[in-house]
């Protein structure tokens, strides 16, 4: 009886069906009871009456508890399991959300983490390992909020903060970008007690905490903070999966939350830690394992089975290790990586589309969720672009089609893109940030 109740979807149809059940039987038992006795007393009837209308509210009350019951007992469930799982208070919070800043934490030379814990003082989502969060920044001299992504950096149990942990950048060398506007305020601006939007977690770039298959997590500089979330998670929610975490940094003092992978190290058997320091100094003694860069000779020495592979950090690093991983035969399938940074110009060349981009002079753009219909005109550098001109605020992160953060369902038409995106994108969705109008008309959920 009880299977068959938790299988009513809908509290208010179990709890009917619980009430009639419970009317049903006692009026049923009430009907023996006097027939057997052969009463003819008023009150008697009337004792069956109130009795049946009393185990019916009691039934009634009992379905919706059963209900609530079964609910938490698979919500629980989903938590041990290591699944995404947002909490009721949590389910609708889609758009900008206040966090007020609770510790600001020194990591390294570069690197300062941030813990964030909603200023309504409602639940936060969980999220999956190596997923960041977009914040909005209000920047003094800036036209308009500088949207930026960061990985989260930890993974805590319960989730009761957000963790970014954030490089200050200085202006690149090679690099056609200005230095970090957003890190830098962050850096020097944001203490303990500010108020930052951010959106809820997103991205791609995740561990599947629930796989066998031994994983690789590769990183360099700041790109080490996906993958202390991802170590942590590993080591929580499946020990017995094999994990090696490799990192680069050029010495002691660049190397951020190097205690703290040793500290999770200690709880898990299956954590293998490798440290290459490139230079590194006379007090780094014991601190690292070796000299030099991670590379895939270093990788193959350490890893001598099939595995996946997880990357993250500096555009060169990356091409690097992609490039020697593809030569030592691993399948494109097996190999995740994420990019903080715009890629080098000869990266860029390598991933520009063969296609013959549609120069469409002017096309109909339509916004739908802005109600906004606009005739593009050709000399705007992107959708992204043309729909910031046009007083919208779409997120938005590289610009480069590396993150996936301004992808966009494309409701009708066709775009053009300017160079392959790096990031994966959903079936029906584009990036609007490298693409343009293919056709005369192009509808964005926008």
């Amino acid at each position: 009886m009880f299977e068959s109740l938790a299988r009513i979807q809908h509290p208010f149809a179990r709890s009917l069906t619980a009430g009639l059940t419970a009317l049903s039987a006692i009026a049923l038992a009430s009907a023996i009871v006097i027939g057997v006795t052969k009463s003819k007393d008023e009150s008697a009837y009337k004792t069956a009456l109130y009795t049946s209308l009393i185990g019916a509210g009691c039934g009634a009350f009992f379905g919706l508890a059963y209900t609530n019951k079964r609910d938490q007992k698979n919500t629980t469930q989903t938590l041990r399991d290591g699944q995404s799982t947002q909490a009721t208070e949590s389910t609708d919070w889609k758009d900008w959300r206040n966090f007020v800043v609770i510790r600001k934490v020194k990591e390294s030379e570069e690197i300062t983490s941030f813990y964030l814990e909603p200023e309504d003082k409602g639940d936060i989502p969980t999220f999956q390992p190596g997923q960041f969060l977009t914040i909005k920044l209000d920047i003094s001299g800036q036209a308009r909020p500088i949207i930026r992504t960061y990985s989260l950096s930890d993974y805590p149990e319960p989730h009761v903060y957000y963790r970014l942990s954030i490089k200050r950048e200085l202006m690149p060398s090679g690099l056609d970008v200005p230095p970090g506007i957003a890190s830098n305020f962050m850096h020097d601006q944001i203490h303990e007690g500010a108020v930052i939007p951010a959106k809820p977690p997103s991205g791609k770039f995740i561990l599947d905490v629930n796989k066998t298959l031994p994983a690789v997590l590769i990183s360099n500089g700041v790109g080490i903070t996906p993958m202390i979330s991802m170590a942590k998670a590993a080591t929580r929610l499946n020990p017995d999966r094999p994990v090696w975490f490799l990192h680069g940094a050029r010495d002691g003092r660049f190397h951020a939350f190097r205690d703290e992978i040793r500290a999770i190290a200690a709880q898990n058997s299956n954590l293998m830690l490798h440290f290459a320091y490139s230079r590194p100094r006379d007090e780094d003694a014991n601190h690292h394992h070796s000299v030099g860069y991670v590379d895939t000779a270093l990788i193959q020495s350490l890893v001598m089975q099939e595995a996946e592979y997880f990357l993250c950090g500096s555009p060169p690093f990356l091409e690097s290790i992609r490039s020697g991983l593809k030569q030592a035969g691993v399948p494109d399938n097996h190999v995740f990586f994420e990019m903080f940074t715009k890629a080098s110009k000869a990266t860029s060349d390598r991933v520009t589309t063969d296609v013959d981009h549609a120069d469409v002079e002017a096309a109909e753009i339509v916004f739908a969720q802005s109600n906004q219909t606009v005739i593009w005109q050709g000399d705007a550098d992107s959708l992204l672009a043309f729909a910031e001109a046009n007083g919208l605020n779409p997120p938005y992160s590289c610009r480069q089609g590396i993150c996936g953060t301004c992808e966009c369902k494309l409701l009708e038409g066709e775009v053009d893109y300017q160079t392959a995106p790096t990031a994966a994108i959903e079936d029906g969705s584009v990036l609007i940030c490298i693409s343009k109008p293919k056709t005369a008309k192009v509808v964005l959920e926008l």
